[in-house]
């Protein structure tokens, strides 16, 4: 791959030629044309979530959180290296057509490694979850799937929002985090250290709000010292779409335009998401810039684009790609299995899977059950393939000889009025009388990305996109508790983003936004073609009232390594069809090794994971994550697993910020937590390594 160094020689050179009002015209996010030196226009902005976003027909895969409850870095190597291929048929057939508007780029403004530190924020379900381990490891093989390992970049990744960025939306654009040194260096900045440093990332993305007082996108500790100077990032920094202009009209650091870009330019952020760098010239003239610091910000950016093959004489083996290579049948086939992977079941009593010689007649109810909408989460693509719950479950059961009955039930939104409340209402009784008639009722439940999601989302505009409760909508509670009432074996689906508090159902099985292949994945596994196998990459709570302000940053009674009561469901929890049996599990050269047995009568994968509690007084409070590994084990046989440990599982983070380094205490190895709630949901305890 073309070095940093090498392109940013190119980019000199290239830069050398243009007038000073030139470089800052390519400091925007929709940098315009230079005919005379044959720079084309260049829009920064596009989207790869999971999938390309907002630009026609694409492969949706299971929105960012579902992909960090398959515990699976290498699945998600693969779907990166999807939404790279599928975003450069996109990119070669638009610019062909000289198209080279907003999402028509290879810069993809992707992955969100923030950490979900708390279940109301709507736009957690973007992210890896709330474990700076599993989210700093799938961040780094989503990266390097993205750019590729050829002698160009085959997409721009960019690492975003930087930093400790993680709710309330509603006061984003003023709002500042505070944190200590030791949960900046303990939570919040690991992820961004390793997409740096190991997934070499392209961008990184600076955030809304101010961290300790300094505005993100404008940050002399974050930007300067940290990232620049300490970590010697050599991509570019873009800033959050306006983020800049929140400066001077929110955050009131600055006055005017033109001292918010200098102060953002002043600090290493490169290229502007939003109007406010159009003010840089008028910058210049007041002295608040200097021509070489939009030069160096200028040859960052074209550096970008050299590693791209998009500056200059070159072809790349990418150019050949047609979009007769996007929304393929092999790309589906990826969608199904992620599908499958992500979807974590947290309750059975045994009534999953499903047996069609018992239940002749299912019932599917519920306002989530016929959605596209809750198959795709927020920053999404659009699929050719959408596969409902119900279109799903309808096909297994022709296959099967099972009578379907559908009835949605109620609406999926929240109650306004009493009025409303009767019209939401309205159809409970047809869903209860076609409940009474079969043998089993799969309940299609939850939100989707207008109840929760980024700030402005249609739906939830008066919480801002983000949760005010645990609780599923008013409505769909009466429904369940109705349904319930019958005595009908209920299956409980939830389609969400995040943590809610929801018990009703002989079994309860988490969907997550599952992707354009969710009905399928879901049939699959109702009626036992898949064992579940996805695992919680949050802690899931009673209620908000076990948690602190939402505004309070600390992680003190927060997420699975700091909280104090007992969780719903814990972290890294998630049933399965058939059993596993741990044994012989041995530390030694930074791997854990250990031998696994399945005990039941299916095929199945297995997530192992390996907690750590160090010996020492800067340890968090509970075991933590410190590696993990999926595998696949056929009925009856065993294998050993070798699970290599983080870089970090054998340091501590002090009040200072300091990692420092504690050689004694204890290893555990198993399919969950080593807390109580894990070996009583589980039966199992986790097998122990002293150190």
């Amino acid at each position: 791959m073309m070095e940093h160094a090498i392109a940013r020689e190119k980019a000199a050179r290239l830069v050398a030629e243009m007038t000073l009002e030139e470089k800052a015209s390519q400091l925007r996010y929709d940098a315009p044309a230079i005919p005379r030196l044959g720079i084309p226009a260049y829009n920064w902005w596009n989207e790869g979530l999971h999938g390309v976003a907002r630009a026609g027909t694409a492969t949706v895969f299971p929105q960012a959180i579902g992909l960090a409850a398959m515990f699976d870095g290498q699945i998600l190597y693969e779907i990166a290296q999807v939404i790279a291929h599928e975003g450069r048929a996109k990119y070669n057939a638009a610019s062909a057509h000289g198209d080279r508007d907003i999402y028509k780029g290879l810069t993809f403004w992707s992955p969100n490694i923030n950490i979900f530190r708390d279940p109301r924020w709507g736009r957690g379900h973007e992210t890896y979850g709330e474990d700076p381990c599993l989210t700093a490891e799938l961040g780094v093989k989503f990266v390097k799937g993205l750019q590729g390992d050829g002698e160009y970049l085959k997409a721009a990744a960019c690492a975003k929002h930087y930093a400790v960025h993680s709710g309330p939306e509603a006061v984003r654009h003023s709002f500042d985090a505070q944190a200590t040194p030791k949960d900046m260096w303990e939570t919040y900045l690991p992820a961004f250290e390793a997409l740096v440093k190991d997934g070499d990332v392209e961008a990184v993305m600076g955030a809304y709000n101010r961290t300790n007082g300094e505005p993100c996108c404008g940050s002399k500790t974050l930007l300067k010292d940290i990232l620049l100077e300490k970590w010697g990032f050599q991509g570019h920094v873009v800033s959050d779409c306006w983020a800049i202009r929140d400066f001077h009209e929110n955050h009131h650091v600055t006055d005017t335009a033109p001292q918010s870009a200098a102060m953002a330019l002043e600090n290493g952020c490169n290229v502007n998401c939003g109007i406010t760098y159009i003010h840089l010239m008028a910058a210049y003239q007041e002295g608040l810039v200097t021509e070489e610091q939009i030069t160096d910000a200028c040859i960052r950016l074209l550096a970008t684009r050299f590693r791209l093959g998009l500056l200059g004489d070159v072809k790349t083996p990418y150019d050949a790609i047609t979009l007769l290579e996007n929304d393929t049948d092999e790309h589906d086939a990826l969608a199904l299995k992620a599908a499958e992977k992500s979807m974590t079941l947290l309750k059975n009593d045994g009534i999953l899977p499903l047996n069609p010689e018992k239940v002749k007649t299912l019932a599917v109810i519920g306002p989530n059950a016929d959605s596209k909408l809750c198959l795709e989460g927020n920053y999404n693509g659009t699929s050719s393939r959408y596969v409902t719950f119900l279109a799903g479950l309808q096909q297994a059961c022709r296959e099967a000889g099972v009578r379907l009955l559908f009835a949605p039930g109620s609406m999926l939104f929240k109650d306004k009025s009493e009025v409303l409340s009767q019209r939401q209402d309205d159809r409970l009784s047809e869903a209860v009388a076609i409940a009474e008639m079969a043998d089993a009722v799969i309940a299609c439940m939850g939100l989707d990305a207008t109840m929760e999601g980024e700030e402005g989302d249609t739906g939830n505009q008066y919480f801002s996109g983000d949760k005010n409760d645990l609780e599923l909508p008013d409505a769909q509670k009466r429904l369940l508790s109705a349904v319930a009432k019958t005595g009908t074996p209920l299956v409980t689906v939830v389609a969400a983003g995040s943590a809610l508090r929801v018990e009703e159902g002989n079994a309860i099985l988490w969907a997550w936004y599952p992707g354009q292949a969710g009905g399928t994945a879901l049939a699959n596994l109702v009626f036992g073609k898949v064992s579940p196998s996805g695992r919680l990459p949050l802690t899931f709570y009673h209620g908000i009232d076990e948690l602190p302000d939402f505004e309070d940053y600390s992680m003190k009674n927060r997420t699975y390594r700091y909280f104090e009561g007992k969780p719903l469901y814990p972290f890294g929890f998630g049933l399965s069809y058939t059993e596993f049996i741990y044994s012989d599990a041995c530390f030694r050269d930074g791997a854990v090794t250990v031998t696994l047995k399945n005990t039941g009568k299916m095929d199945a994968d297995e997530v192992i994971q390996v907690y750590v509690k160090c010996d020492s007084a800067h340890a968090p409070l509970h075991p933590v994550l410190c590696g993990f590994k999926r595998v696949h084990v056929k009925a009856g046989e065993e294998m050993k697993a070798e699970i290599a440990l983080t870089k970090n599982a054998f340091t501590v983070v002090d009040d200072q910020g300091n990692r420092l380094p504690c050689e004694k205490g204890v290893l555990y190895v198993g399919g969950s937590q080593p807390d109580a709630l894990s070996r009583q949901l589980t039966g199992k305890e986790c097998l122990k390594i002293q150190l």
